[in-house]
């Protein structure tokens, strides 16, 4: 993947190429940014600009994800093809087809490509054995190896400990490319080793550009849609397509605000309530929480109707009977922190494997309350 197909980031490209050319790559770096910014095509493009210098073979080989000197890492659990022991070299053609068509797709997307999307990936200790084997060897043609491990946050700790000491000394010649949403979640003594490179948000005229230019669509269209992908380019294709769970997670979260509202003396609804957590529960965990950020979304959204900032309200509920502009009077200063707060909670213990219906209804009960209070 070359520069030039990169959306947007020029700033972050300058920067990586005048590494190149002045001879100063860092042989640990952390490129941190959020799902659809493009820090995993930036990095391959990074990687093919080190190993190529402009070499059409080379140049070749790495688009297609083949050359000898390129590796990848990425969370992985069984599958129907991988029964036991899952690390990245036994899905290899996987990974190169998923870049291919989603080079800018999400970990959710990456599950869903391997029909894992109700299990919770890794980067284990196996995956960290493999990585040491692999640079160990000398390069095959000469020059740099490079390693890019993508959703690093996804190492648990034995692996991340595994890999402490090659990060942190690596042999010559040879760099790792830690690429995460959550820098937060990798361990300090890997966090201290790396130099860091935050992705800034992707501009609306950045995304509508691409959205013309690759996707043939209409200036009116991207521009709109540009504005409702809030920096992702992902989401910007998902709404062009129509794709995605947004109709459904819509629904779901009109369902559970309705009962939440109802819910305050009224034991009854209460089962309600219940009922909604057994459905959310039953979804996979990287669904979960993604429908969790969406009701961080959707109530973000309803504050700024609220205080009159309409015109960055994007989300106009397709749901018959429910309006922004009703709900919006419920969502002030008085509660939206405590609402924020509540939801990121359950996306963390979500993600630590927390009993997904025992957290949604605590969730639930906590918002018949918030949801009630007076400004």
């Amino acid at each position: 993947m070359l520069f030039n197909k990169i959306i947007g980031q020029k700033h972050i490209i300058n920067h990586l190429k005048t590494t190149v050319d002045n001879g100063r790559i860092a042989h640990a770096q952390l490129f941190v940014g959020k799902e659809g910014v493009g820090t995993l095509a930036t990095a391959i493009a990074y990687a093919q600009y080190i190993l190529c210098n402009n070499d059409e073979t080379c140049n070749l080989k790495t688009e297609k994800l083949q050359h000898p000197d390129l590796h990848f890492s990425f969370p992985t659990a069984i599958n129907d093809k991988v029964k036991k022991h899952p690390v990245s070299k036994l899905f290899l053609e996987d990974w190169r087809s998923f870049v291919k068509e989603q080079p800018y797709g999400s970990l959710f997307q990456w599950y869903q490509h391997l029909g894992i999307e109700n299990k919770q990936g890794q980067i284990g200790v196996d995956e960290a054995e493999e990585i040491v084997k692999s640079l160990k060897l000398k390069s095959y043609e000469g020059g740099y190896k490079i390693m890019i491990i993508w959703m690093a946050e996804k190492m648990n700790n034995a692996a991340a400990n595994k890999l402490l000491k090659l990060i942190e000394e690596p042999p010559a010649k040879t760099i790792f490319i830690l690429v995460v949403e959550q820098k937060e979640l990798l361990i300090n003594t890997i966090l201290s080793r790396c130099q860091l490179l935050e992705f800034p948000l992707l501009s609306e005229e950045n995304i509508a550009d691409a959205l013309i230019e690759r996707q043939n669509s209409f200036p009116a269209e991207a521009q709109k849609i540009a504005h409702r992908a809030e920096g992702n380019y992902k989401k910007a294709l998902e709404l062009l397509k129509k794709e995605g769970d947004d109709l459904e997670f819509e629904q779901l979260f009109i369902l559970w605000v309705r009962a939440a509202f109802k819910a305050k003396g009224n034991a009854s609804v209460i089962q309600d309530l219940i009922a909604w957590s057994d459905t959310i529960g039953a979804m996979g965990r990287e669904k979960q929480k993604q429908f969790l950020n969406f009701c961080l979304q959707f109530f973000r959204q309803a504050l700024l109707w609220n205080y009159g900032a309409k015109e960055l309200v994007f989300m106009q509920p397709e749901t018959s009977g429910f309006s922004i502009d009703k709900f919006a009077p419920f969502i002030h200063s008085a509660n939206i922190e405590a609402i924020n707060k509540e939801l990121n909670d359950a996306i963390y213990h979500v993600e630590r494997n927390g009993n997904a219906k025992l957290i949604l209804l605590d969730t639930s009960i906590k918002l018949t309350r918030l949801l009630h209070a007076k400004e």
